[in-house]
């Protein structure tokens, strides 16, 4: 249950994907976060397997694919081929079918894990962490999906308690508004991955965030 800090690639300069891959993995980045929109199940539309595979090419990173989009099923085969390392979908859109889901994920090498938008109750991810084969990863998102930049929702840390308390060794992410001023609350909540865009991409030292960052992830954690 390590401290990962994801950067958020959304807010990088997509014309230098590769370079700005890099910069964030010498600033001490663990995962690269990468938002794939379908402009469906959330108005946005941003990458997809073409991408991955592109960026896979120029890093052996962790990428740890967050999908908001209406069919998760159909992306499952591109982006294991693509070299995807995560595939987290939305609980919204996988009620009837994520048993599949994980299945096929982790035939195609890859990581599940299951998000839920703000409005979703905390309790439609236990049968998928409870399952004999569950997901290895919630994602509780801290602002709606969709675009970056948004403010922190720090009722959501509610989810991320309960979920702690329920799941000690689960990898929590957190996703939306994150940064200096909001972390502390995320970590004491019990979230362990941290996925961070403007408030690192924006920073004149990225470096010092991310470090900042899982500082204050394992201060709690020795504080638990």
């Amino acid at each position: 249950m390590a401290a990962k800090i994801a950067p958020s690639m959304l807010s990088s300069d997509f014309a230098n994907l590769a370079s700005e891959a890099h910069r964030m993995l010498t600033f001490g980045a663990d995962w690269l976060h990468m938002d794939i929109m379908d402009g469906h199940f959330v108005p946005n539309l941003t990458i997809g397997a073409p991408v991955i595979e592109s960026l896979r090419k120029h890093t052996d990173a962790y990428l740890d694919c967050h999908l908001m989009v209406t069919n998760p099923l159909d992306y499952v085969e591109p982006l294991g081929k693509a070299g995807a390392s995560g595939f987290t979908f939305h609980v919204e859109v996988s009620r009837d079918n994520w048993q599949e889901l994980i299945q096929k994920i982790k035939s195609k090498g890859m990581r599940p894990g299951i998000a839920l938008k703000p409005g979703t109750p905390i309790e439609e991810v236990y049968p998928l962490v409870d399952d004999r084969n569950p997901v290895e990863m919630v994602l509780v998102m801290t602002v709606e999906p969709g675009f970056g930049g948004q403010k922190f929702m720090p009722e959501m840390m509610d989810k991320v308690r309960a979920l702690r308390k329920k799941y000690p060794r689960l990898d929590i992410e957190v996703d939306g508004g994150l940064g200096p001023s909001t972390i502390d609350m995320a970590a004491s909540a019990g979230a362990n991955c941290i996925v961070a865009g403007s408030s690192i991409f924006g920073a004149p030292e990225p470096a010092q965030v991310i470090s900042l960052l899982r500082k204050s992830v394992e201060d709690a954690r020795h504080n638990s």
